[in-house]
């Protein structure tokens, strides 16, 4: 794979690894879709090349890295709180939420991680139209908003 972008991150282990995220340069696949490869190495179960298809070149990029950003958050790892930036950039910097709505009931649901298990909100505090639940160490787990047609911005009203 000839790489265009990578990144480190560090699992914090006894002792540390490295999580090496690597995306490589799209290319045409003999049916005329488009293919970029990617691997993770580092995380369990990641450690070989796979790849996604798109219509074109910059379609494949955007969907390997959605694909990467999924796998990493969505790991075992990520979900203990193991992975970090190797270097942390200074100041503010973004960090992933995940956001389930219920249209039919006019719900939406913010999680600080990917999963939530049933019973770990051990505390909830409503305003208005938002719940927050926090959990057994006071640590914020999500919130819901439960008027989310009028809460939540336009660009995730889809």
């Amino acid at each position: 794979m000839y790489e265009i972008a990578h990144r480190v991150l560090t699992l914090r282990t006894d002792p540390p690894r490295e999580v090496v995220v690597t995306v490589g340069v799209p290319f045409e696949e003999p049916t005329g879709e488009w293919s970029c490869p990617y691997r993770i190495d580092g995380l369990d179960g990641w450690e070989h090349e796979r790849k996604v298809s798109g219509l074109d070149s910059l379609e494949a990029v955007e969907l390997a890295m959605v694909t990467v950003r999924a796998a990493v958050a969505g790991s075992h790892e990520a979900r203990e709180g193991l992975l970090a930036w190797e270097e942390e950039p200074a100041g503010r910097r973004a960090r992933t939420v995940y956001v389930s709505v219920d249209r039919a009931r006019n719900l939406a649901y913010i999680a600080m991680k990917h999963e939530i298990v049933p019973g770990e909100a051990m505390r909830q505090f409503v305003a208005e139209d938002i719940v927050l639940d926090y959990g057994d160490a006071g640590q914020l787990l999500g919130l819901e908003l439960t008027d989310a047609a009028r809460l939540l911005p336009s660009e995730l009203r889809l």
